[in-house]
């Protein structure tokens, strides 16, 4: 095929070896070439003089303008002009920087942050030698099977026939456009390996993204904005075992939303700042926890579907203004934490299933690269481009984003070959066995890579099995998380708390099963989206009874939950003890507030927050049985739990128990380690949210009497669905 045939349908893989300059030193030649369709005349001009260097000819009719021109040296660099039917302009020949644009990928293996460094849309100044640089962008994307590829956008009507791309030997494709600047709106015209044209492919690497229908990649300027967070930071670094850590989960979308008269369908970032940012410091959070903000096609998978990963949503704003609102949390005193999807992607078209026509991101056997429960690809984690991909991604949002956590969706998914799959559908291991030695292995490499570079982040594994070792370090054999969700303690807390009490005292074995292998790992308790969705009913409506006990069961659970060790975590609407479940297109039902019982709810999750943080005991060894010791965990005929919270060196220690069963127990005796004066720091009765009010003293004085065990003991009145935290004061 003639060049002029392979520039018009967009077939050209090598352009730099067909246009832009050549200089013949022998014969003081300059030959230039351009391809700039609908040109009806192109004049070449030195850049550094002014001066016109000559007329381009038009070859054949076609779009294709050649020229030969007598000159001492090769100008540093040149402009065209351009005369078309309708105007005149000026652009600066891309074909000249060939150098500038294979720069991209010179290097981009040697570091997994290189590929955020490099690929995608990257901002740059070509230093020529002319007086002032020149302003382009540089875009390298990963099609190493393509036949072709064009850089396409509103810069050239989103004609594929004028920027081709150059093919290295890497199987990455580059170019240099100068006058392409922040805002631009661009995408990938990619022809498969047989030629054929594949759906226009937003950028993998890209910063900003569009909404529905376009979901165009845009040009985005990472150093425009200036973070004002270097205090927190420096804050940031201190042990996050040993420091109390309340997250409140939140789905941006469905949090508030704006009022009846807005036209807008969501709070955007900056909304959020005003609005969100005040309450969870009202509430005594230390962190947010975002489902996932990475761009993402279809609301309805709660952005659990991502395509674009390397740029936040744009339904609640640009990426600097996810910027402000990181900052603003920082500022603020709240940690940010994200959800990080590397368990699969969906197949939409503009997305990177089948990138270049074949499987460049995923495994090409379905009984690997298929995920049947999300009827999604799954990432190949085999593959070192993209190991590396998926690795720059959990880099890239501590790095530019400053996220303080990723915590890391489905990872049992990725852990498990046969997961959700039946004998015949999946593929073992070297060995025979059904781990996926190449997910385990990236997870190991992303948690070292995250941990070595931003000391001041963590990592959180949602792992739903026993699989061993997931918060331990790399040297002891682990996965290196930071921490992973305790799900069995969630699984068998909820089980035994939506039991009638009547029932409890059968199942006691549920609500103390968890110590057993509490320090097994560093747990966070979550409370999470997916235990109020898909009917399960919300946290309030598992609670067996009638409107008061619902209530007050919510209350001694949220309770429990504080003074059992590992950190929490509590999904919206929660803390308000939302009636309904949560429904993704409408907002936290905040009307409720208008009710007491509501109000309560809420001043007890406050108050717990702030009793939580104030209190080293209930924090400080989460991670170490030195922090735990049961009182009486079989105490079933009753449901009734008592366990000791401890500091380190047990400069203070907090007795929690609970009452799980609406029969109030007057003079209570609870074995206690020392003798001397005892306060009480919570009632989850107390009338101040909603409880009954049962009459408990505030103070009380052990007695010398062998009790659970204890030297000495207290008495105490237990009110009905209660827990209760007292503190030895000496």
């Amino acid at each position: 095929m003639q060049l002029e045939q392979q520039l018009q349908h967009a077939q050209c893989a090598s352009p730099f070896n067909q246009l832009g300059p050549r200089f013949d030193s022998a014969k003081s030649i300059l030959s230039l070439t351009a391809w700039v369709p609908h040109a009806l005349s192109i004049k070449a001009v030195d850049l550094k003089t002014g001066l016109e260097i000559g007329e381009l000819k038009q070859v054949n009719g076609t779009h294709l303008f050649t020229g030969d021109f007598k000159a001492q040296a090769a100008p540093l660099a040149y402009s065209l002009h351009i005369t078309n039917a309708d105007t005149h302009y000026e652009i600066v020949d891309p074909y000249q920087f060939k150098e500038q644009a294979y720069h991209a990928v010179h290097f981009v293996d040697h570091s997994a942050q290189n590929v955020y460094k490099q690929l995608g849309a990257q901002l740059v100044s070509l230093d020529v030698g002319l007086a002032q640089p020149i302003e382009a962008t540089r875009f390298a994307v990963f099609a190493p099977n393509a036949s072709a590829v064009s850089l396409i956008g509103d810069f050239n009507f989103w004609d594929g026939s004028c920027l081709p791309m150059q093919k290295t030997d890497f199987g990455y494709w580059v170019l240099v456009v100068p006058g392409i600047r922040p805002g631009a709106k661009y995408k990938y015209q990619i022809k498969d390996a047989a030629g054929n044209s594949l759906p226009h492919k937003a950028d993998p690497v890209g910063f900003s993204a569009e909404q529905y229908p376009s979901h165009t990649s845009v040009v985005y300027d990472h150093n425009a904005y200036q973070w004002q967070d270097s205090d927190w930071i420096k804050h940031a670094q201190k042990d996050k075992y040993r420091t109390p850590m309340s997250i409140y989960e939140i789905h941006l979308g469905s949090w508030k939303r704006p009022d009846r008269d807005s036209n807008e369908t969501y709070l955007s970032y900056r909304d959020l700042v005003k609005e969100l940012i005040p309450y969870i410091k009202d509430m005594g959070y230390t962190h947010l926890e975002l489902l996932p903000v990475s761009e993402f096609p279809f609301d309805g998978s709660w952005g659990y579907q991502p395509v674009g990963l390397f740029s936040p949503t744009s339904r609640f704003g640009s990426p600097d203004d996810f910027k402000y609102f990181v900052d603003q949390c920082h500022q603020n005193g709240i940690g940010v934490i994200i959800d990080w999807v590397p368990a699969h992607f969906p197949e939409d078209g503009h997305g990177l299933a089948r990138f270049d026509g074949t499987h460049v991101y995923e495994y090409e056997d379905p009984r690997k690269g298929w995920h049947p429960d999300w009827n999604s690809c799954i990432y190949d984690f085999g593959k070192d481009t993209v190991r590396q991909f998926l690795v720059a991604n959990a880099l890239f949002w501590i790095d530019k984003f400053h996220i303080d956590g990723l915590r890391v969706d489905a990872v049992a998914s990725m852990l498990y070959l046969d997961y959700s799959r039946e004998d015949g559908e999946w593929i073992p291991n070297v060995d025979g066995g059904n781990h996926n030695y190449e997910a385990i292995s990236l997870l190991q490499w992303m948690n070292r890579e995250v941990y070595e570079k931003f000391p001041h982040a963590m990592t959180i594994a949602e792992e739903s099995t026993s699989f061993p070792k997931v918060s331990r370090p790399l040297f002891d054999g682990g996965l290196g998380f930071g921490f992973k969700w305790n799900m069995g303690w969630m699984h068998d807390s909820l089980h035994y708390i939506s039991k009638d009490p009547s029932y409890r005292r059968y199942h006691h074995n549920e609500i103390t099963f968890s110590m057993v292998y509490a320090f097994d790992e560093n747990f966070v308790l979550p409370i999470s989206h997916d235990e109020v969705v898909h009917g399960k009913g919300s946290l309030l409506r598992k609670m067996p009874g009638d409107e008061w006990q619902q209530a007050a069961n919510l209350r001694a659970y949220a309770a429990f939950m504080y003074g059992h060790p590992g950190k929490k975590l509590n999904f919206m609407g929660n803390e308000i003890g939302q009636a309904a479940e949560w429904n993704h297109d409408s907002s936290v039902n905040w009307h409720l507030l208008e009710f007491e019982k509501h109000k309560g709810i809420q001043s007890l999750y406050r108050d717990l927050n702030g009793l939580y943080a104030k209190y080293p005991a209930l924090y400080e060894l989460d991670s170490s049985h030195a922090g735990f010791e049961w009182i009486d965990h079989g105490n079933a005929e009753q449901s009734i739990l008592s366990f000791l919270r401890k500091s380190d060196g047990q400069q203070q220690k907090i007795y929690c128990i609970t009452n799980f069963t609406p029969v109030p127990r007057d003079n209570f005796l609870l074995g206690v380690q020392d003798e001397g004066t005892y306060q009480l720091l919570m009632n989850t009765d107390d009338k101040k949210y909603w409880g009954s009010g049962y009459k408990v003293v505030k103070k009380m004085t052990s007695k010398a009497k062998s009790w659970n065990g204890q030297p000495a003991a207290i008495s105490i009145n237990l009110p009905p669905l209660a827990s209760l935290f007292i503190i030895f004061k000496g």
